[in-house]
């Protein structure tokens, strides 16, 4: 049995479940009984130790478990008839002896509900719609990254196919190996030294003062200079002091890139070595990717504007539980990465703020998907599979992949879903359209 639902705050709830003992007590009999044909103790063959030491072994963790269940089938009953959309799990407490009834055992159910809301007219929300472009210009940086990234080094001074490298001093795009030893206050200190050490100049792997007293230098000769690092310098023994270093340039090499030719394009796969086609595949390739980033960008404004536009309170429970999922997640991610994390904490609070926008985002897209029938169709989702795979050597490897798993194509239906949220919202809102610059919309991915 369970009382009214009582209303504690905006969307936290109360029943009380009661039912008779003699129930719980008959249903752990019956089930002691089951136990018993199996039970074993010394001295006893299987099915024959009495019910006595069958109830003293398991009676507490059958008592548990009927309560659990009583329970649970009460609760379930209950929400149904009431019709109640709980949120999470109900937070289950005994009620003291003192308000039970006679003969009766009783608990409260806390718990919260599902926010009631809709998403009203959209015609006023503000949504930018990205665009990008990929010209001539961005397949021409492009090449050379991917030049760079196929660079080889050749000895200055030694004559080889492609000439000696012309000036000996060591200059920007030069590899440069060096002996190097550095001190403070007259002491060496842990990772101040090192022999043979290799770096690019102007890559900006070492620190500003160190690439500059390389810079002119010949093989042979040294240079002692002050260095000072930053107050958050990983290495915090050092942070924020000033050394004294001394390095000798033992070797300098100079970088040649490839020649973009046929050689150059069969390097990148066109078998014929043809430079327009390389330049064809290369921009297709980019244009997937724009694609790709302008559709994220795009969805992040939607939902940026959505968050903003449709106000109601938001499950605790459910913020909770997606707060200890996203630790959960980046603990894992961190491990994936090599880091030892096993005595870090990982507070759920450090993840509220990230937590309360996805439950938020989640119902928003729900309801917007039920009101307006925007669910992912079997086309839809097969579409977009065929689209992952055609960046595949082997598509139908990868098509096989996704529909031999209902988990996989999970994930590919709710993209879909979100993309319709998209495509409707843009269909009813105020939709400005920026073009980005291809730079800034690829990030640190168009930079060599």
């Amino acid at each position: 049995m369970a009382t009214a639902v009582e209303t504690l705050d905006k969307l936290e709830r109360r029943l009380t479940i009661s039912f008779p003992i003699a129930e719980v007590q008959s249903e752990v009999e019956k089930r002691l009984k089951v136990r018993a044909r199996t039970a074993k103790a010394p001295g006893f063959r299987p099915g024959k130790v009495p019910m006595k030491m069958v109830a003293a072994q398991f009676g507490y963790q059958v008592e548990t478990e009927v309560l659990n269940d009583k329970v649970g089938q009460a609760f379930n009953q209950a929400a149904n008839e009431n019709n109640l959309r709980v949120a999470g799990f109900p937070r289950i407490e005994p009620k003291t002896s003192e308000t039970v009834a006679e003969g009766n055992v009783a608990f409260d159910a806390t718990f919260e509900v599902y926010p009631e809301f809709t998403v009203g007219d959209l015609a006023g929300v503000e949504v930018e719609q990205i665009k990008g472009e990929v010209s001539d210009v961005e397949i021409d940086k492009t090449i050379d990254i991917l030049r760079k990234q196929r660079v080889h080094y050749h000895v200055k001074g030694e004559q080889g196919a492609h000439g000696d490298g012309g000036e000996q001093a060591a200059q920007n795009g030069d590899r440069a190996t060096v002996d190097f030893t550095g001190k403070i206050d007259g002491v060496e200190f842990a990772g101040g030294k090192a022999d043979d050490f290799a770096f690019v100049l102007g890559e900006g792997r070492m620190l500003p003062e160190f690439e500059t007293a390389t810079l002119g230098l010949k093989v042979g000769e040294s240079k002692t200079f002050p260095l000072s690092f930053p107050e958050d310098y990983h290495g915090k023994d050092v942070a924020g002091k000033t050394a004294e270093f001394t390095i000798t340039l033992k070797q300098l090499e100079w970088a040649h890139l490839p020649e973009v030719d046929a050689e150059f394009a069969k390097m990148l796969g066109i078998t014929d070595g043809d430079l327009s086609k390389m330049r064809t595949d290369i921009k297709e390739n980019l244009e997937r990717e724009v694609k790709g980033r302008v559709k994220a960008k795009t969805k992040d404004s939607v939902m940026d504007a959505l968050v903003k536009a449709v106000e109601f309170d938001v499950p605790k429970t459910l913020v909770e539980q997606d707060g200890q999922r996203l630790a959960e997640m980046t603990r894992e991610d961190m491990k994936q990465r090599g880091m030892n994390v096993n005595d870090v904490p990982f507070p759920p609070e450090l993840f509220a703020a990230q937590a309360e926008r996805r439950v938020r985002l989640g119902l928003i897209l729900a309801e917007l998907v039920k009101a307006n029938n925007l669910q992912a169709t079997a086309e839809q989702i097969k579409a977009q599979v065929e689209d992952f795979a055609q960046s595949y050597e082997d598509p139908q490897q990868v098509v096989k992949y996704y529909y031999s798993d209902r988990s996989r194509l999970a994930e590919v239906e709710a993209l879909v879903l979100e993309e319709n949220v998209v495509t409707y919202v843009l269909g009813k809102s105020k939709v400005t359209e920026k073009v980005l610059p291809f730079d800034e919309l690829m990030g640190n991915n168009a930079q060599a």
